[in-house]
């Protein structure tokens, strides 16, 4: 069993691994396998233990995870998470969003995490995404090699099975944590693996190998259509938060939802709730041109505005009383998170006053001779309604109205600018 369990953990690249060690037979199984590779140390092996704190006996745990760490002459770094009971995750789906949010932070640059999901492991993932209605890339399930944070995900023993896990764990002699807490029913995951695939086992004694095939199936699939995808949101694109509508409709309904799930998980936001491609087809794609509709989840929100979708997470607009004076010797931290820079010159030759839109304000643009109402250039600017909420405007001593974030510059600030070759810089919080 031995020989056929020490290939499956050999890698011909340079990058050094961390692995996620729970101390479990099957993180215990694999940190074993990994030192045990001369290669795999000399490029750099290291564990990490995530402490959640949820278990009276996560102490002794966490000691039991460096002691074994430091049999086996393998560093180890213990990482200490709050679980968010009321992130509506559920108590198994908040422990594992906090692991994964530690093994992202501890993943150096081109580092690679790995963990030791088996077969059985992921006939239940696929299983569960099944009873869940997933589409395909959910029932892609786990995938044993992908991107991750800055490094990457390699999951080495995703087609082996416990059973030979358990036999390479008996045969040298290995200690390993018992959870209790991993027979409780309650949770879905325990559900199906104590109870529901036993009993499919002995109808189809093969269940979890073509489960597992199953995804790897599915998987097979996503990459024929992740290709088309990424071709088909190019064309959309305004920019990486806009999508032009008349280019997405052009789209059969079935990518174009495919498209606007990668579009927002690409940037890193909250993934669409299971009703959210129905209401953006209805509430944004089939609105009026001259709505200004909104979807909202998780604190992220996709608006309609001139044909465009905007997408971004939900921030409050620059507070409505607030003003600060600025030199522009140094960025300023605006109370939205945004930064207001003067780039190419040292500094203002006076302080300007930096302050929020009060409404009534009048701006002399360049090349004109008299004033115009800022909230009519904003208008044929283009600038959204929600981006003119957190505008920061810079006024002189004497309230003349000078710029209007970046965009919009009267004409003495233009001419000033102008003549030291430098610019002003609105860096607006991703």
């Amino acid at each position: 069993m031995r020989a056929p369990l020490a290939d499956v953990v050999r890698r011909d690249d340079r990058r050094g691994v961390l692995v996620g060690f729970s101390g479990g037979l099957d993180s215990t199984v694999l940190l074993h396998l990994l030192a045990a590779n001369a290669d795999i140390r000399r490029k750099g092996l290291r564990a990490i233990h995530v402490h959640h704190g949820l278990h009276p006996h996560a102490e002794a745990w966490a000691a039991h995870c460096q002691q074994t760490c430091d049999a086996l002459g393998v560093p180890q770094s213990i990482f200490q998470v709050e679980v968010d009971r009321a992130s509506g995750l559920g108590l198994e789906g908040a422990a594992r969003d906090a692991r994964h949010r530690a093994f992202a932070e501890a993943l150096d640059d081109d580092e690679i995490l790995a963990l030791a999901h088996h077969r059985e492991d992921q006939a239940e993932t696929f299983l569960l995404r099944a009873l869940r209605g997933s589409g395909v890339d959910g029932l892609a399930s786990m995938r044993p090699w992908r991107a991750h944070a800055n490094g990457w995900l390699w999951r080495p023993l995703l087609d082996v099975p416990r059973d030979a896990l358990t036999a390479y764990a008996h045969e040298n002699g290995l200690q390993w944590i018992e959870d209790a807490s991993n027979g409780d029913p309650r949770f879905d995951r325990n559900f199906l693996r104590h109870a529901v695939m036993p009993l499919l086992r002995q109808r189809w004694p093969q269940a979890s190998d073509s489960l597992a095939r199953c995804a790897g199936l599915n998987a097979q699939a996503v990459e024929l259509l992740d290709a088309d995808d990424v071709s088909a949101l190019l064309r959309t694109m305004r920019d990486e938060y806009t999508l032009d509508i008349d280019a997405l409709r052009a789209i059969p309904r079935e990518r174009r939802a495919r498209v606007l799930r990668r579009w927002i998980g690409g940037l890193g936001l909250p993934p669409l709730p299971g009703n959210g491609i129905a209401r953006i087809e209805a509430d944004l794609l089939d609105a009026r041109r001259d709505a200004e509709a909104c979807f909202t989840w998780s604190a992220t929100r996709i608006r309609r505005w001139r044909a465009l979708l905007h997408v971004d997470s939900m921030r409050d607009p620059v507070l409505a009383h607030w003003t600060q004076p600025w030199d522009g010797a140094v960025p300023l931290r605006l109370p939205t998170g945004d930064t207001l820079s003067l780039l190419g010159a040292d500094r203002f030759d006076q302080p300007l006053q930096v302050h929020a839109r009060q409404g009534g304000e009048r701006i002399v643009l360049p090349g004109r001779d008299h004033s115009h109402a800022l909230k009519n250039v904003l208008r044929e600017v283009g600038i959204p309604p929600w981006q003119r909420e957190r505008l920061p405007l810079l006024s002189a001593a004497d309230g003349t109205l000078l710029a209007a974030g970046d965009a919009i510059l009267s004409a003495p600030l233009a001419d000033w600018l102008h003549a030291r070759q430098a610019r002003l810089h609105w860096s607006v919080l991703a």
